[in-house]
């Protein structure tokens, strides 16, 4: 184990104790896989959301071999007072870690890194280490895992008897999940060898998985799948015996293979997303039984949550977290229940926008406006040919220090000129600007460096390019700059201006929505408009005077077609993107003036610094 890793501060929220859990169940979540772990790199702090918990109480819920403190809200960190917990930081520092995907993986992340015999925790992040990587806002499975079933199981623990007799819908669309088929990175191989196993019969008797009490039981072998998990986890080759293809099996097409079954949330493997589930399903279960409920319309989550129960480490992290894991042998009983109908269930793991293949050109919708009085306008840039003297600049400043070429540099250098001249208008001293999405930190960093009198926030969700930033801010010394490694939803402070250059797709939309409720000014330079699309938060169009007039399908045609921008296409073609670019971004402005904002949108200067050159300047 490596000795030197720096203590790092763990801040949870605390509002009460039910049972066998800590409440919100992000703390609860937290703490089991802290135990899971077997971590202990974090001083841990719970802070009280209301006024009522003294500190006997919490002594009480105290899980674990875990040493906890509590503090009240207003000593945290000042940079941790602008997010929601759980959140991370190092001690005195203003890099922040803040959501529950982003501070588990990053247990996760630095239980590895301090000992790395522990692979067993680290492949908890799956295929790639992606697992809950995607943020909840587009993500509509981390949505379900971070956000939605813990809060369905809170609200049914909290519920009146009389409310609580339906299952909620949540937890069936996890129930639902869990029967469809899995795809994973090599599926084609384990439902090659899948096949084999059916044709063979299976013929071969295994003892029980699980049992460890020197009896050996015969029976029908694991399905194909269980073998491949458990052996995974158990750290054994795969199960050998289909290795070896024969040939009719090797001739089989591929649309004609057996489908894979999920043995866990993801599919085949175990991974942090059972660490997140487990305890709210837990919760929901001891709820419900306790009411006299049966799970017969959960037989997959019950079969999932026993099975969880099996993997090393599972039980041990359950009982330092006093979570007394049920066994379910009521699961066949209760013929009188009626099964679960699914078609009520909304289906937010699918894709919700039916019209996926787009047919035809923007011409006819373009048209469409047109007729209605509607043409792309861009409003007169406010100052064209104002630039920063980047030669006299820290070379730590300019986007150059990054790994970009010469005239890539030079392009980016030309879009911060755009935005760092519409800020410098709008900013005035003792101001907060929130660079969102901030990736490398090119925008955030200019800031910081040419108005020292201001306070700049950069909010990234990838980890990598906001550790980037933090070494080029500490090489220029800045300390008006705070790093929050987090998802726009989880960023809960005041603030007077938004930035954000080139916001993918929704993200330009969320960024708009969190400056509106900040009531604070905006500059944006949207991109990626062929990723928008209908989500949980956000319909399209967007606009009053746009829905009056487009489809859906209308607008996703217009967005598709205002990517076609690029140089190396025709210039009839990019006339006609960047008519359905402005066409777009009319929409979002006149969607942000309906909550009272004056919003103009401009084509930044020189148009040639990006295909994306549009720039929004909204002010309330």
């Amino acid at each position: 184990m490596k000795d030197s890793v720096t203590e790092e501060h763990l801040y949870l929220a605390f509002s009460h104790q039910h049972g066998d859990s800590i409440f919100p169940l992000h703390t609860s979540i937290s703490l089991f896989l802290l135990s899971y772990c077997d971590c202990k790199l974090f001083k841990i702090f719970l802070v009280p959301t209301g006024e009522d918990v003294g500190d006997q109480c919490v002594k009480k819920t105290l899980l674990g071999d875990l040493e906890v403190h509590l503090i009240s809200r207003c000593q945290l960190p000042v940079v941790v007072q602008s997010c929601s917990l759980p959140a991370v930081v190092v001690k005195d520092d203003r890099f922040c870690r803040a959501g529950l995907s982003v501070v588990l993986r990053h247990i996760i992340q630095k239980t590895y890194e301090a000992d790395p015999s522990k692979k067993d925790v680290l492949e908890l992040l799956g295929f790639k280490r992606t697992c809950l990587k995607a943020c909840a806002e587009v993500s509509q499975w981390t949505r379900l895992c971070e956000i939605s079933i813990p809060l369905a199981v809170e609200r049914f623990l909290t519920a009146s008897p009389q409310h609580c007799q339906a299952i909620p819908p949540d937890i069936l669309l996890f129930e639902r999940k869990l029967g469809e088929p899995v795809r994973v990175h090599n599926d084609d191989k384990i439902r090659r060898q899948k096949l084999q196993q059916q044709k063979a019969g299976a013929k071969a008797a295994v003892p029980v998985l699980g049992k460890s009490t020197g009896e050996v039981h015969e029976r029908t072998p694991p399905s194909l799948e269980l073998s491949v998990a458990f052996s995974k986890l158990l750290v054994q080759e795969a199960p050998d015996a289909v290795n070896r293809e024969a040939p009719h099996v090797r001739r089989t097409k591929t649309s004609d293979l057996p489908l894979l079954d999920h043995i866990f949330a993801e599919g085949l493997y175990f991974t942090l997303a059972d660490i997140v589930l487990l305890p709210c399903i837990h919760q929901f279960l001891v709820s419900s039984r306790k009411l006299g409920k049966t799970l017969v319309n959960l037989p997959l989550i019950s079969t999932w949550y026993q099975r969880v129960q099996k993997v090393p480490g599972v039980k041990r992290a359950a009982g330092k977290c006093n979570m007394e894991l049920l066994q379910l042998p009521e699961l066949m009983s209760a013929p009188e229940e009626q099964p679960q109908d699914f078609s009520s269930v909304p289906d937010e793991l699918e894709e919700e926008n039916e019209d996926s293949h787009f047919i035809g050109g923007p011409r006819p919708t373009m048209t469409k406006l047109m007729e209605s009085g509607i043409e792309a306008n861009f409003s007169p840039h406010p100052c064209p040919n104002w630039t920063l003297d980047w030669t006299s600049l820290p070379s730590a400043v300019s986007p150059g220090e990054g790994k970009m070429s010469r005239d890539r540099a030079l392009r980016k250098q030309q879009q911060l000129n755009n935005l760092v001249a519409a800020v410098t208008k709008l900013a005035k001293p003792g101001d907060v600007i929130v660079d969102f999405c901030s990736g490398g930190g090119h925008v955030g960093i200019v800031l910081a460096h040419m108005m020292p009198s201001c306070q700049v926030v950069l909010i990234e969700n990838k980890e990598l390019s906001l550790i980037r930033a933090k070494e080029r801010s500490d090489e220029l010394g800045l300390n008006n700059i705070w790093f929050i490694q987090a998802n726009l939803d989880y960023f809960n402070g005041t603030f007077n201006i938004g930035v954000a250059l080139h916001a993918c797709g929704v993200a330009t939309d969320m960024v708009i929505e969190h400056c509106i409720r900040a009531r604070a000014a905006f500059v944006i330079s949207p991109c990626c408009y062929g990723f928008i699309q209908n989500t949980v938060k956000f319909k399209y169009p967007r606009s009053h005077q746009f829905k009056e007039i487009l489809s859906y399908k209308e607008h996703m045609i217009l967005c598709r077609f205002a990517d076609q921008t690029a140089v190396q296409l025709p210039p009839e073609r990019r006339l006609i993107g960047k008519q359905c670019m402005g066409l777009v971004d009319l929409d979002r402005a006149w969607a942000a003036e309906e909550h009272n904002y004056s919003v103009q949108v401009i084509s930044m200067e020189p148009e040639s610094c990006s295909p994306k050159n549009n720039m929004f300047v909204g002010i309330p």
